[in-house]
C-alpha cells in the first residue's frame, strides 16, 4: 500500500489480518490445463491488485492463498466481500463452475519489518510479518467452509460496528455466531462469527478437524451423554422430554426463523389461521428476531413444486429454511389437555432436525390462547438472547396489540395474504370484517388505509387511519412507528422520506418502512438513493418482495439501467403481481420492440388500477388515434370523484395535441387544470393535494408548449397563493413551479433568464420537462451546441420518460413525445450551418404537434 509508514523494527503494531485460500485449486489446474489455468490466474492476480488498491491493503504473502494486512478491519471486511464476488465472476467468465475461497479475517498485534535489500534479491518478500495474530487468522481462515468468510471475536465488533459505512450493502449483510472453538496452539476458547451477504454467505457451522474443533461442555460429549442416556433409560418420555438437555443456541440478532403451521389438536378451526398469525405478530415485535414471511414460505413451495396448500410441517420447514439461509424452524401447537388448552412451542435446527429449545403455557378455555402464545413466545425471544429490557420495550400483550377475538384474527390473516398476493380489494374487505368483529383493533384499521391507497381510494382510507391515530397505544413500538410515518406521509409528504428513513434505521429489516422510503424518494427523482432502499427491501424474506422488485424495476429503468431493470420485473412477474406485466411491456416500449410490449400487456382484468402507459407506448409509436382512443376509454374506467379521474385527463390532453386537435387540446388541458385546483383549494389529504398541483402545473406547461400563457398564469397564482407555501415547497412541485416560470420568460422573449432559472434546479432530482424546456431555451438564445446537449440527454433518456413519477405517470406520454422528438432535434442540431434561432421558430412556440415536427426540420 502507498504511502504506509515504514513500522519501527520490534514495535508490534495493531494490525487487521485477512487470510485466503483458493479452494481446490490443484485440481482446477489439472481440469483445466496449463494454459488456461495460467489465463485465469492472472485474471485473479488483476482482481487482487485492483481490490488492493481499492482498500487499502497490504500484500504479504502469495501462493494459492493471500495474506494481507489492513490499517482499518472495514478495509479488510470490503477486500473480503469484493474478492468473494470477484471470483464468483472469474468462475462463470472461465465455464469452471464455482469459484470460492476459504477466509479468515483477524485483529491483533503483529510484528513487522522490511527484510534488507540483499535478502529481496536472493527471493525473500520484502516485509515480514510475525506475531500470534497470524496463525490465528490461519486457524479461521483453515476452519472456513469454502465461500465463507469467518471473523475472530475481536475483529466482528470492529467490523460491524463500521459496516454502517458501505451504505445500503452493509445494512444487507447477514451476520451468524458460531459458538465457541478450541484452535490448536491457542490456550483461550474462541468466538467464531461468519459474516456474508445475501445469496453468497454459506451461514452453516464450520465442520472443525483436529486444528480445530468446537468447544463443547464435559456433560455434552460422547462418553458423558452415554452415562446419561443409560442413567435416565427408565424414565418416561415425558418427564424426559421436560429434562433433557438442551443445545447451546447460537443464535445471532435479526437471524430469521421460519414458523411452520400450526398444529392444531383442538378441533377448533377458527385456531388455524389465528393461531399462526398470532404466533408472527407476537415475534414480530421483536427487533432481535425476523420471521420469514408467509409469502415467501408459500413461494418457496411453489419454487419445490409443492401446492400452496401443503401443511408445512417439522421436515417441510426444516427444508424450507436451508433454501432460504434461515437460521432456524419454530413448530407451534395447541391441544386440549385434561379440559386445559395447551400451547407449546419447538424451536429447531432446520440441518439436524434437533429441538434446541421447548415451551409450553397452559390456559383454561380458548380465551386463554393468545396470553399462553405471549408467553411462550417471550420466553423463546429470550433464549434466543434477546435482553430483558427489549422485550420490555417491544413487547405488548396480544390481546392488547391485536384483538381479543380470534375470529377478527383470522380475518385479519386473511386480509395480510390477501395483500401480499395483489388482491387488495379483498384485503381492503376482510381488515374491514375484522373491525367490525372487533373495532378496537389498531392494527386492521391501519390495513385498510393501506390497502385504500393502494386502490388509489385514500379519502376512503383516511378516516380509518385517524382512528387507528387514536388506538396508537394499542399498537406494539414498531407498528406505532409505522403509524406515525403513514400520517407524516398524508399530512406532510414533503417529509415522508425522512419519516420512513427513520423507521427504517430502528428496524433495519422492516420491509415495509424500506420500501415506504423508496417510494417516497422516487416522488422526489431522487432515483439513486431510492434504489438503495428498494434493493433492501426486494428481498426474498419480504412478506411484500413482489411489490418492492416492481418498485426497483421502475428505480432501474429510471437510471437507464435496462438489463437490472428487467431482472426485478422478472423477479416480481414471477410472483403473480399483475402490475408487474405492465412495466414489463414498458420495459419492451423502451426497447422499441412494440409488439413485444402489446404482447405483455395484461389483460383489464387483473389490474386493479387504470393505468396510462398503454396511451404512452401508442404515441411512442405514432399511433395517434390510438392514442387518443386508449385515452378516452382510461378515462371512462376511472371514478369521477377520485383522483385518478382527474390524473387522466392529462394523457387525454396529450394524446389530442399529439394527433394535431390543438383546440380540443387546449380544451382538455382548462378541464384538468381546473378540476385540479379545486381539489388543491379543498384537498382531502396533503398527499393527494400535492399530486393534483402536479397535475395543474404539467397541464400548464403543455398550454404554454401551444401558445396558451393564461391558463399558466392561472395555475402559477393560484399555487402561489401564501395558504399553499408548504405545497409548493415540496418536490416535484417546487421545481416545476421553476419550469413554469422559465417558459414563461420564453414567452417573453427572455431565454437567458429562463436558462439561468433552470440551471437552478439541476441537482440530479430534476424533472424530465426542465430539460426539454431547457433545450427550447438554448435554442431561442441561439446556442447550437447546448442545444444539441440537451437533445442528446432527452433522447438518451426513454427509461426516465417512462418511470418519472410526476402526477402519478399522468405525464408520462409528454416525456416520451418530448425522448422521441429529440432524436430529430439531434439530427438537425448535428448538421452544418445550423441557425438555432431559426430552428426554434419552426419548433419550440408554435401550435406543432409531434406529427409536424418532422418537416419543420426539412431544410437543415
Amino acid at each position: 500500500m502507498e504511502g504506509t509508514p515504514r513500522p519501527e523494527p520490534g514495535a508490534p503494531q495493531l494490525r487487521t489480518l485477512l487470510l485466503t485460500d483458493l479452494c481446490d485449486s490443484t485440481q482446477l489446474v489439472e481440469r483445466l490445463g496449463d494454459g488456461m489455468a495460467a489465463a485465469l490466474f492472472r485474471e485473479h492476480d488483476r482482481l487482487v491488485l485492483e481490490l488492493q488498491q481499492r482498500w487499502r491493503g497490504r500484500l504479504i504473502d502469495r501462493s494459492d492463498g493471500l495474506l494481507l494486512v489492513f490499517e482499518r478491519p472495514l478495509d479488510g471486511l470490503g477486500f473480503a466481500l469484493d474478492y468473494r464476488q470477484g471470483l464468483e465472476g472469474l468462475g462463470r467468465a472461465h465455464a469452471t463452475g464455482p469459484l470460492l475461497a476459504r477466509i479468515g479475517l483477524h485483529v491483533g498485534e503483529v510484528l513487522m519489518w522490511q527484510n534488507s535489500d540483499e535478502a529481496v534479491s536472493a527471493g525473500a518478500k520484502s516485509v515480514e510479518v510475525e506475531g500470534l495474530a497470524k496463525p490465528f487468522a490461519a486457524r479461521l481462515m483453515h476452519l472456513a467452509r469454502p465461500g465463507q468468510i469467518l471473523l475472530s471475536a475481536v475483529a466482528e465488533p470492529l467490523v460491524r460496528r463500521a459496516a454502517r459505512e458501505l451504505g445500503g450493502r452493509g445494512h444487507a449483510l447477514q451476520w451468524r455466531s458460531h459458538g465457541r472453538w478450541r484452535f490448536k496452539g491457542v490456550p483461550e476458547v474462541q468466538e467464531v462469527h461468519e459474516v456474508g451477504e445475501p445469496g453468497l454467505a454459506p451461514l452453516r457451522m464450520p465442520k472443525g478437524d483436529a486444528k480445530a474443533h468446537r468447544d463443547i461442555p464435559l456433560w455434552r460429549r460422547p462418553m458423558a451423554l452415554a452415562a446419561e442416556v443409560a442413567l435416565v433409560a427408565g424414565v418416561a418420555i415425558g418427564v424426559w422430554f421436560i429434562t433433557r438437555p438442551e443445545p447451546a443456541i447460537a443464535f445471532s440478532e435479526r437471524d430469521w426463523v421460519v414458523v411452520a403451521d400450526v398444529r392444531n389438536l383442538t378441533g377448533q378451526a377458527v385456531l388455524d389461521d389465528s393461531l399462526e398469525q398470532a404466533f408472527r405478530m407476537s415475534l414480530e415485535q421483536s427487533r432481535h428476531v425476523n420471521v420469514l414471511s408467509d409469502l415467501k414460505v408459500r413461494d418457496t413451495l411453489k419454487r419445490m413444486r409443492r401446492q400452496a396448500e401443503t401443511p408445512i410441517d417439522r421436515e417441510l420447514a426444516s427444508e424450507i429454511a436451508i433454501r432460504e439461509g434461515v437460521w432456524g424452524v419454530v413448530l407451534p401447537a395447541v391441544a386440549e389437555v385434561g379440559g386445559r388448552v395447551h400451547v407449546s412451542l419447538e424451536l429447531v435446527d432446520p440441518h439436524t432436525r434437533q429441538t434446541l429449545f421447548s415451551t409450553s403455557a397452559d390456559g383454561t378455555g380458548i380465551d386463554s390462547v393468545l396470553a399462553s402464545v405471549d408467553r411462550v413466545t417471550s420466553e423463546l425471544r429470550a433464549a434466543l438472547g434477546e435482553a430483558k429490557t427489549s422485550l420490555a420495550r417491544d413487547s405488548k400483550p396480544l390481546p392488547k396489540v391485536a384483538t381479543q377475538s380470534l375470529d377478527a384474527l383470522r380475518a385479519y390473516a386473511l386480509g395480510q395474504e390477501a395483500f401480499s398476493q395483489g388482491r387488495y380489494t379483498q384485503a381492503r374487505d376482510f381488515y374491514k370484517r375484522a373491525i367490525a368483529l372487533d373495532p378496537e383493533f389498531a392494527l386492521a384499521y391501519v390495513g385498510v388505509t393501506r390497502a385504500c391507497n393502494v386502490l388509489d381510494e385514500l379519502p376512503e382510507g383516511l378516516p380509518f387511519l385517524r382512528r387507528a391515530q387514536q388506538l396508537r397505544e394499542n399498537l406494539p413500538g414498531r407498528d406505532q412507528m409505522y403509524l406515525d410515518a403513514w400520517i407524516v406521509q398524508v399530512d406532510d409528504p414533503g417529509r415522508a422520506a425522512d419519516a420512513w428513513m427513520l423507521v427504517s434505521e430502528m428496524y433495519p429489516d422492516f420491509f415495509p418502512a424500506l420500501a415506504n422510503t423508496a417510494y417516497a424518494l422516487e416522488v422526489q427523482n431522487q432515483h439513486v438513493q431510492a434504489s438503495e432502499f428498494a434493493s433492501r427491501a426486494a428481498v426474498m424474506q419480504s412478506e411484500f418482495a413482489s411489490l418492492s422488485f416492481e418498485l426497483l424495476g421502475r428505480l432501474r429503468l429510471a437510471q437507464e439501467q435496462r438489463q437490472e431493470a428487467w431482472k426485478a420485473f422478472e423477479a416480481a412477474a414471477e410472483r403473480s403481481l399483475p402490475s408487474a406485466r405492465v412495466w414489463q411491456a414498458i420495459w419492451h416500449a423502451v426497447s422499441e420492440d412494440f409488439d413485444a410490449a402489446d404482447k405483455a400487456w395484461p389483460a383489464d382484468s387483473l389490474l386493479n388500477l387504470t393505468h396510462f402507459d398503454r396511451v404512452s407506448i401508442y404515441l411512442d409509436r405514432g399511433n395517434w388515434e390510438g392514442a387518443v382512443q386508449e385515452a378516452r376509454r382510461v378515462e371512462a374506467r376511472a371514478r369521477e370523484d377520485d383522483a385518478r379521474y382527474r390524473q387522466s385527463q392529462i394523457p387525454l390532453a396529450i394524446a389530442l395535441w399529439a394527433a394535431g386537435d390543438i383546440a380540443a387540446a387546449k380544451a382538455q388541458l382548462q378541464r384538468a387544470a381546473e378540476l385540479a385546483l379545486v381539489s388543491v383549494d379543498v384537498p382531502t389529504s396533503v398527499m393527494d393535494q400535492r399530486d393534483d398541483a402536479v397535475v395543474a402545473l404539467v397541464a400548464a406547461l403543455l398550454s404554454q408548449r401551444i401558445g396558451d400563457a393564461q391558463l399558466a398564469q392561472r395555475v402559477s397564482g393560484t399555487l402561489k397563493d401564501k395558504k399553499h407555501a408548504g405545497l409548493v415547497a415540496m418536490q416535484p412541485v417546487k421545481s416545476l413551479l421553476v419550469v413554469l416560470g422559465a417558459r414563461q420568460e420564453l414567452l417573453n422573449g427572455e431565454p437567458f433568464r429562463a436558462i439561468a432559472a433552470l440551471e437552478e434546479v439541476l441537482d440530479g432530482g430534476e424533472p424530465f420537462q426542465a430539460h426539454v424546456a431547457l433545450l427550447e431555451a438554448h435554442l431561442m438564445a441561439g446556442q447550437v451546441q447546448d442545444a444539441l446537449r440537451e437533445a442528446k440527454w432527452i433522447a438518451s433518456r426513454r427509461g426516465l420518460a417512462y418511470s418519472e413519477y410526476g402526477c402519478a405517470w399522468c405525464q408520462q406520454g409528454l416525456n416520451v413525445v418530448d425522448a422521441r422528438l429529440a432524436r430529430a432535434h439531434v439530427k438537425a442540431l448535428s448538421g452544418k450551418g445550423v441557425d438555432a434561432g431559426v430552428l426554434h421558430q419552426r419548433l419550440a412556440l408554435q401550435s406543432l404537434s409531434p406529427a409536424q415536427v418532422p418537416a419543420a426540420h426539412s431544410g437543415f
